[in-house]
C-alpha cells in the first residue's frame, strides 16, 4: 500500500513539474526596433547640440549589443567607446551609471565594479524600459561632465517615451 501511494505521489509530482519545464524552455522578451533606437540616439545627440556639446551616443539592446552609434563631427576620439561602455554598463547592472558611480567609490563594498572589464562607471548611461521590461540602454559621452551626458541621454529617452508604452 505504501509503495502504491509513493508511486502515485511521484507520478503526480512529475506531472505537475512537466508543464513548468515546457514553459521555461522558451523566453519571450521585448526589444527596441532599430528605427526606435536610432530615434533615441538622434534625440540625445540633438539635445547635446542645443547646449553646444559635441558627443557620441550609443544605444544597446537588452543584451548590451550596440544597435546604434552616432558621433558628432568634433566629438573626441574616445567618445564612441566611452558611450558604448556607459550603455553596456547601465544595461548590465540594470541601473544608471551615475547610481553605480555613487555606490562604487573607493573603500565601498561595490568598489570592485570599477575594475570589471568593459565597465564605464561615469554618469551618462541610462537604462531604457518599456512596459516594465528592460529593452536596452543609452550612453552619451563628450559633454562637460557625466551629469550633462546623462541629461542628454534622458532627453533622448523622453523623446521616444510615447513609443515605448506599447
Amino acid at each position: 500500500m505504501n509503495v502504491r501511494c509513493l508511486s502515485v505521489a511521484t507520478g503526480l509530482l512529475i506531472a505537475s513539474i512537466s508543464p513548468m519545464r515546457a514553459e521555461e524552455a522558451l523566453v519571450a522578451y521585448k526589444s527596441l526596433a532599430p528605427e526606435l533606437a536610432l530615434d533615441l540616439a538622434r534625440a540625445a545627440l540633438e539635445s547635446c547640440r542645443t547646449h553646444g556639446y559635441q558627443v557620441a551616443v550609443a544605444v544597446v539592446d537588452r543584451s548590451g549589443v550596440t544597435q546604434v552609434m552616432l558621433r558628432d563631427r568634433f566629438a573626441g576620439p574616445h567618445t564612441p567607446s566611452t558611450a558604448s561602455g556607459k550603455a553596456w554598463t547601465a544595461v548590465s547592472f540594470k541601473t544608471s551609471t551615475t547610481d553605480l558611480n555613487a555606490i562604487s567609490q573607493p573603500g565601498m563594498m561595490q568598489a570592485g565594479i570599477r575594475n570589471l572589464p568593459g565597465a564605464v562607471v561615469i554618469g551618462g548611461g541610462l537604462i531604457v524600459e518599456a512596459g516594465g521590461s528592460l529593452v536596452g540602454a543609452v550612453g552619451v559621452s563628450g559633454a562637460p561632465g557625466g551629469d550633462a551626458d546623462e541629461a542628454c541621454a534622458r532627453a533622448g529617452i523622453e523623446a521616444i517615451r510615447d513609443k515605448l508604452e506599447f
